[in-house]
């Protein structure tokens, strides 16, 4: 094997570990506006307004996390209403965190799945990032992962913070009642969202 042929082999190694490491985003400013879209789970149900986590991630980020949760809402309810919420253009990232009412309601999985798709598309239309949580299948068996988010968040090269709501409902302590968070435990949340975020590198 000649001096040559070893010379462009290193250089091909070199730019295939090179290009595998992760390219982080670039820090939100302070002037930029966080969205958290979903249901219940993120307007704080089962505690306070200030003790939400979109609140308490406000605090850890000292960034505007802007609360658009709503009690019982569904992914299609939810659909419905993002181009409203978005006309806000100092929004720059969005957490989507839609599932555990579709679940309960027996909704299609499949339905679901296209919901998340495409809020996920009208975000990227207006050049806002997007974090998808993902919701665990609550059942008389306990709690179980839905691959449905790990598809969306390969199909659409987009973040995920997979497992935070099982760790947290699997605890009772963590718990108001058996599918929604306590103050502790949507503390807990914000805090697991902010090291994803860090990991990102949307904050720093």
């Amino acid at each position: 094997m000649n001096l040559k042929y070893l010379l462009v082999l290193l250089i091909v190694i070199l730019i295939v570990f090179d290009t595998s490491k992760k390219i982080k985003e670039t820090p939100l400013l302070s002037s930029d506006r966080i969205l958290a879209m979903g249901d219940s789970l993120t307007y704080g149900y089962g505690a306070s307004s200030t003790q939400s986590y979109p609140s308490k991630l406000s605090t850890l980020t000292g960034l505007h996390v802007i609360n658009a949760g709503i009690n019982g809402e569904t992914s299609s309810e939810g659909l419905k209403r993002l181009n409203k919420v978005l006309e806000d253009h100092s929004i720059k990232l969005m957490l989507l965190c839609f599932g555990g009412n579709d679940i309960i309601q027996r909704k299609s999985m499949q339905a679901l799945k296209s919901n998340l798709k495409e809020m996920i598309h009208i975000a990227k239309a207006k050049k806002i990032k997007v974090l998808l949580i993902s919701v665990p299948n609550v059942s008389l068996f306990g709690l179980s992962p839905l691959s449905l988010y790990e598809e969306i968040a390969d199909e659409e090269n987009i973040p995920l913070a997979s497992g935070i709501l099982s760790d947290i409902l699997g605890n009772p302590s963590y718990k108001s009642d058996q599918i929604h968070p306590n103050a502790l435990g949507y503390k807990l949340m914000a805090e697991k969202v902010y090291i994803r975020l860090k990991d990102e590198g949307f904050v720093d």
